[in-house]
């Protein structure tokens, strides 16, 4: 009866950790968490976009303000939000994800403590949208790691951020609070279908307009990636096939990043492309006329990454 007595109690308390975290969340399997912390928040998502902190935050206004403090980053994320136990101090707490990352292969990218890191400046990058409860305004003792950790599968990217919680009230109060986002590098799935010249010119025939996915960039840069060939194939015949036809490049983005920056980046898209169809495939510029509209035309909604996909376009229009 006593044995029994033990192991129900055992369950009890296993049963209870588990359950403080909160529903279907999981540590990353590459960095175990502090021991008798508790997962607070969690968010995962199969491939996102992701700017990593890699600099002080010098400017106030959060993130949007700072991208020039940031490396761009896209793949699987996974973000949690750790609640340390009682009385566990901020660097103790932080020295011991940092022995844990550099004991599974990172390296540091960078690191600051502090008023080192940039202050509140660095704090409201951070701790931004639900994530200010646990973090805001807690920049007295914040501490900060980013780290790479380089494999043939795909390099992988640790943001290790760590503030004491002194004004939040309930069980947040005086406890260490964590956050760890994860970026694993990894290409993503192309499911657009590469429109031929025919496809193309039915489009503009009925509708002034076609939008073309097979124009593909790199996260937050404006050269092409060379498997965007054959769909610039396409577009060179259709243009070759219809000497008359003049066009607008219209480069789209979705709505992540702020509305200058993306309308720039857009614009720099359209450039590249109307470079190209003339450097390389010999179709004459004074055809072609780059516009940039950035995220003031979206096609989907913007809450998803299925949305954001859509948005993320390069437009022919018919002049």
């Amino acid at each position: 009866m006593r044995l029994v007595l033990i192991i129900y109690i055992c369950l009890f308390w296993i049963g209870s950790a588990l359950a403080a975290d909160v529903a279907d969340s999981a540590d990353h399997p590459l960095i175990p968490r502090y021991e008798g912390s508790e997962i607070v928040s969690y968010d995962a998502q199969e491939f996102t976009d992701y700017r990593l902190l890699v600099d002080q935050a010098t400017v106030y206004g959060g993130l949007e303000k700072n991208l020039d403090a940031t490396l761009p980053l896209e793949g699987r994320v996974t973000r949690l939000s750790y609640r340390a136990p009682a009385d566990r101090s901020v660097h103790e707490v932080f020295r011991n994800y940092e022995n844990a990352l550099k004991a599974a292969g990172f390296e540091t990218v960078f690191t600051c403590e502090k008023d080192g890191c940039g202050g509140r400046n660095f704090n409201h990058t951070i701790a931004a949208g639900n994530l200010y409860s646990l973090f805001g305004e807690y920049q007295a003792e914040q501490r900060y790691l980013a780290a790479k950790l380089s494999r043939p599968e795909g390099d992988v990217y640790a943001a290790v951020y760590a503030v004491m919680n002194k004004s939040g009230g309930g069980p947040n109060m005086d406890r260490t609070m964590v956050q760890l986002d994860v970026v694993e590098l990894q290409p993503m799935e192309e499911k657009m279908v590469v429109l031929d010249a025919g496809a193309l010119q039915s489009e503009i025939a009925t509708e002034g307009r076609v939008a073309v996915y097979g124009i593909l960039f790199d996260f937050d840069k404006a050269d092409i990636r060379p498997d965007s060939t054959p769909q610039l194939q396409e577009i060179a015949a259709l243009l070759k096939d219809s000497p008359d036809l003049k066009v607008l490049i219209v480069g789209h983005t979705d709505a992540k990043g702020a509305l200058d920056y993306n309308r720039n980046l857009s614009l720099r898209r359209a450039k590249s492309v109307v470079d190209v169809l003339a450097s390389d495939y010999g179709i004459d510029a004074g055809r072609l006329t780059p516009v940039g509209i950035g995220m003031a035309a979206p096609v989907a909604t913007n809450r998803t990454e299925e949305g954001r996909a859509k948005n993320r376009r390069v437009e022919i229009v018919e002049q």
